[in-house]
């Protein structure tokens, strides 16, 4: 039995795929492709099958970490191969590797956000403001957790945050806490931000392009 981490991106359509629906496409795209997966054992054997960090819905992934196991010995090209000969569009497997970091390791992941707004203008005011709150370290909002609803003050949760406008287009990159433990959103984040000064977007692109440790080092 050995233990391989899949990396994979997920665009296009794709991105409107849940979780659940991402663990099946997932499941079937292994077994046509003839990858020997290692089952667990006991009363109700299942295939071993790990999403590291769930991406929220909506939202493209340049990078996201799925960890499997097999048996025998299977090259990581060949996984690869095989595996990108049977996924579905928006769904490719960008690289194959051996574990290096334990899961408990992911602390933070960096986003890049596109949004347009109506006007220059608007962009401008919104890039002004969202790094002023952000800089000033209150920004609070109604979070959903497995307790329920309550209010945290995200600032509290960004590690970075970088804002630029481009005419219309405000271009974000930013750094938010991710895990088991604390975990931003950064659709919630947007949001809050685009609440407090009452603005709007005519269209969002959120990307997350990696997953970081405490130290800010790549998660591998």
């Amino acid at each position: 039995m050995k233990s391989v981490r899949l990396w994979f991106k997920k665009d296009g359509l794709a991105v409107y795929t849940s979780h659940l629906d991402m663990n099946r496409c997932m499941t079937r795209a292994v077994r046509r492709a003839e990858i020997p997966l290692w089952y667990t054992e006991g009363f109700n054997p299942h295939p071993y099958m790990t999403f590291l960090m769930p991406l929220p819905l909506g939202q493209v992934g340049m990078r996201e970490p799925l960890d499997i196991r097999i048996e025998g010995e299977m090259s990581f090209g060949e996984i690869k191969r095989r595996l990108n000969a049977v996924m579905p569009e928006g769904i490719e497997i960008v690289d194959v590797t051996k574990p290096e970091c334990k899961p408990n390791a992911i602390a933070a992941a960096e986003y890049e956000i596109v949004a347009e707004f109506a006007n220059e203008g608007e962009a401008q005011g919104f890039v002004s403001g969202s790094v002023s709150v952000t800089e000033g370290g209150v920004l609070n909002a109604e979070k959903r957790s497995k307790r329920g609803i309550k209010t945290v003050n995200l600032c509290e949760m960004v590690r970075k945050f970088e804002a630029e406008a481009k005419g219309n287009e405000v271009f974000i990159k930013t750094i938010l806490a991710a895990g088991n433990t604390v975990n931003l959103n950064a659709e919630l984040l947007l949001n809050a931000l685009l609440l407090q000064f009452g603005a709007e977007t005519e269209n969002t692109i959120i990307v997350r392009t990696k997953l970081l440790q405490e130290d800010l080092s790549i998660f591998e």
